[in-house]
C-alpha cells in the first residue's frame, strides 16, 4: 500500500455497529443486578427502623423513593461519566449521540430520566424496549426522545 491509501484508509469514519436487543437485555440485566445490591445495601438501616414497618410519604415508601433515586441516578452519572453503565461495559457497548457529539446533560436526562421514566411507570413502557429490534440503528424510545444510539465499544 501507498503513503497516500495508509492515509486515505485512516481519514475513513469507522461504521457504527449499533447493538442489538439481545445485548442492549443484558447490560440492562447485568445493571439492575447491580442497582437492586447497591439499594440493598442502602436500604438496610430502613429494616431496622420502627419495628419493620414501612415509612410513607404519602402515596409512596422512603424506601420507593430512595431506591428510584438510585436507579435513576446510576443510570445518569454512569453514562455521563463513561458512555456507559457497568453492564454495558461487560458487554461492550456504549452510548453516543447520533451526531458524535459529546454527550450532554440534557441529552442524558431525557434518555435516562424521562425515556426510562416513561417505560417504568406506564405498562405498555416495557414492551416499548422491542422498538430495539426493529429499528434501522437499533434505538429504542428513550434513544429517540435522546437522538443517542447504543454501539460496540471499539
Amino acid at each position: 500500500m501507498s503513503e497516500a491509501q495508509v492515509v486515505f484508509a485512516e481519514e475513513q469514519p469507522k461504521e457504527k455497529r449499533y447493538a442489538g436487543f439481545w445485548m442492549r437485555f443484558w447490560a440492562y440485566v447485568t445493571d439492575l443486578i447491580i442497582v437492586f445490591s447497591i439499594n440493598g445495601i442502602l436500604l438496610i438501616p430502613f429494616k431496622f427502623m420502627n419495628d419493620n414497618i414501612q415509612l410513607d410519604i404519602g402515596f409512596w415508601t422512603v424506601t420507593g423513593i430512595i431506591s428510584s433515586i438510585v436507579f435513576y441516578l446510576y443510570f445518569l452519572f454512569m453514562t455521563k461519566s463513561f458512555k456507559q453503565t457497568l453492564g454495558k461495559m461487560i458487554f461492550g457497548l456504549k452510548v453516543i449521540r447520533e451526531d458524535d457529539k459529546p454527550l450532554t446533560w440534557s441529552d442524558l436526562l431525557f434518555r435516562e430520566v424521562v425515556g426510562r421514566f416513561i417505560h417504568r411507570v406506564f405498562f405498555i413502557g416495557l414492551f416499548l424496549y422491542v422498538f430495539v429490534a426493529f429499528t434501522n440503528e437499533k434505538q429504542g424510545i428513550h434513544d429517540m426522545f435522546a437522538s443517542t444510539r447504543v454501539v460496540f465499544a471499539e
